[in-house]
C-alpha cells in the first residue's frame, strides 16, 4: 500500500542519504530505496520546494541531470531548526487532526502523539493558541477507517460509489490493492463489476461496509504512477474532439495522443479512454466550444443529454 506518508518517510531518508553521497548516481539511489528513476526524479523535483522555513529561506539546493544528484547547499541547510510562532501552530494544528483519524495505526497513533508532544515543549507559549484550532475529517476519515481494516483483514469491501462521468451511484464490490495518494486519495482495487482494477476516489464513496468475503484480487504487476494515475491503453477506444479556443484547456487537463492546431485558434484532440461515454460531462461542459468527431455513440448520447436538459427548462 503505497500512500503520501510512504513517499515523505523515503525523502526524509533520501536527505541524509544524499547528504552522504554527494553525487550520487541515480540508478544507485533508485535502487538503494527500491522505486523507479521516475519516482525518485519526481522525489527530487519536490526537495528544492523543502528546507528550514516555508517562507523561502534556507531551501536544498538540489538537482540532477539525470545520471547524478547534486546537492550544493547541504551546509547551509543543517543549522538547528527554530519554528516560528505560526508554524508551530501550524503543525500542532495538523499532528492533533491525523492523530485523531480513525483510520491510523495504533503505533503511528503513538508516535504522531509523542511528536506532539516535543512540539508543545519546544513552542512554549505558542502551543496555548493552537488548542483553540480543531480540525476533523469526518466523511473521509470513516471511509478510511474501513479500507484500513479491509486491508489488515484482507476482505472484500461493498461500495455505494459517485460516478462523476456517469453522474449517478452504483454499488460495487471490490477487492482492496493500495491507497495512493495524488491531489486526492485513492483506493485501487479489482472491481468485480467491471472485471477490471479500477480506482475510486475516497471523497467519492457514499457508503461503505467490508463484507465477509476474503479479498482475492487477481496477481496483478503495481503500476508505475510517476507520471500520474490516468493510463490510457493503445487498445481502449478512440474519442476525436475539436474544441474552439475557449476549450483548449482540455488538451492541459486530459491525457491525449494528439492535440492539432485549428485555423480557428482551436485544436482537435484525440485521446483513449476504456468508456467514451464517461467523458460525457466534459463534451456538456464544453458546450459550444466543443464538438465531438467520434464515436458516433458518445456524439449521440451528448445531443440526447443536451435536448433533455433543455425539455426541463421549457417545462
Amino acid at each position: 500500500m503505497s500512500s503520501a506518508i510512504d513517499q515523505t518517510r523515503r525523502m526524509l531518508s533520501l536527505v541524509t542519504y544524499l547528504r552522504e553521497r554527494p553525487g550520487a548516481r541515480v540508478s544507485e539511489v533508485a535502487r538503494a530505496f527500491g522505486v523507479t528513476e521516475r519516482e525518485l526524479i519526481r522525489d527530487l523535483s519536490v526537495l528544492p520546494m523543502c528546507g528550514t522555513s516555508f517562507r523561502g529561506g534556507d531551501l536544498l539546493d538540489i538537482d540532477t541531470d539525470g545520471e547524478q544528484i547534486w546537492w550544493h547547499n547541504p551546509d547551509d541547510v543543517a543549522q538547528p531548526l527554530r519554528l516560528a510562532a505560526d508554524e508551530a501552530t501550524s503543525l500542532l494544528v495538523a499532528a492533533r487532526a491525523v492523530a485523531g483519524l480513525p483510520g491510523l495505526r495504533e503505533r503511528d497513533r503513538q508516535a504522531l502523539t509523542r511528536a506532539v508532544a516535543k512540539l508543545e515543549a519546544a513552542a512554549g507559549d505558542v502551543a496555548e493558541g493552537s488548542t483553540r484550532v480543531g480540525v476533523t475529517f469526518e466523511a473521509e476519515g470513516d471511509v478510511f477507517a474501513e479500507i484500513d481494516r479491509a486491508f489488515a483483514e484482507r476482505k472484500r469491501l461493498w461500495l455505494n460509489y459517485w460516478s462523476s462521468g456517469r453522474g449517478e451511484l452504483t454499488e460495487r464490490e471490490v477487492d482492496p490493492i493500495r491507497l495512493i495518494s495524488e491531489g486526492h486519495t485513492y483506493l485501487e482495487a479489482w472491481c468485480r463489476l467491471s472485471e477490471d482494477r479500477r480506482m475510486f476516489r475516497l471523497d467519492r464513496i457514499a457508503e461503505i461496509k467490508v463484507l465477509d468475503t476474503p479479498a482475492d484480487p487477481p496477481p496483478l504487476e503495481l503500476r508505475d504512477l510517476s507520471e500520474g494515475l490516468v493510463h490510457p491503453s493503445s487498445e481502449d477506444p478512440q474519442v476525436v474532439l475539436e474544441v474552439a479556443p475557449g476549450g483548449r484547456w482540455v488538451a492541459e487537463y486530459y491525457p491525449h495522443e494528439s492535440a492539432e492546431e485549428l485555423p480557428d485558434g482551436g485544436l482537435r484532440i484525440v485521446l483513449r479512454t476504456p468508456d467514451p461515454s464517461s467523458l460525457l460531462r466534459l463534451v456538456l461542459r464544453l458546450g459550444p466550444d466543443g464538438r465531438v468527431l467520434a464515436p458516433a455513440s458518445l456524439a449521440e448520447q451528448a445531443r440526447t443529454s443536451a435536448a433533455a436538459a433543455l425539455a426541463r427548462y421549457d417545462a
